[in-house]
């Protein structure tokens, strides 16, 4: 298992935002077996999706869907431009890709594995998924943010699967993440 020391918390929030604004940079980067799959959440479901956000996020110190309501999270994924995907590993659920659909562009709003799944390749292989996902909406421009309290090789994944960084914003340490 590969987990981040986040026990040190930095003074400043990087906040690095990335885009893919054509298909033809994606550089996918799937695995091939058979006891990885990924699914849609057809139906908001709000604990399973605490479940997942908790697991994933808690030790990158997620907080922003733990400060909501179940109503404003269950409004949040039962939007039509909102979509949860998950990985399974051998039927257990390992992470997922929350995408959402703004306009014409698509924000990988959410993307995570669950500690005990870091390491394996997963990573690469959920968000080649969520980033096809999101070309085959239609959209004209893909999008995510990672800072510095995501996994360490988050913004690396990111590069790899053909984002490029158009934007760095460095602020103090907000309350909530310290």
């Amino acid at each position: 298992m590969i987990t981040a020391d986040v026990t040190t918390i930095p003074n400043n929030l990087i906040t690095t935002y990335l885009e893919m604004t054509s298909p033809a940079a994606f550089q996918p980067s799937y695995l091939d077996d058979a006891s990885v799959q990924i699914a849609r959440m057809e139906k908001p479901d709000v604990g399973f999706y605490r479940f997942l956000y908790n697991s994933v996020g808690e030790q990158w110190r997620w907080r922003d869907r733990r400060l909501m309501s179940d109503e404003e999270l269950f409004d949040v994924l039962a939007s039509p431009n909102v979509s949860v995907h998950v990985l399974y590993v051998s039927g257990i659920p390992a992470g997922y890709v929350e995408l959402e659909r703004q306009g014409n562009t698509t924000e990988i709003a959410y993307f995570g594995l669950r500690p005990e799944y870091i390491g394996f390749g997963l990573g690469k292989h959920l968000l080649s998924y969520g980033i096809e996902q999101a070309w085959d909406k239609g959209t004209r421009r893909v999008w995510v943010h990672t800072c510095n309290l995501d996994g360490p090789h988050a913004l690396n994944n990111y590069v790899k699967r053909g984002f490029s960084v158009y934007e760095v914003h460095e602020v103090p340490m907000p309350e909530r993440y310290q």
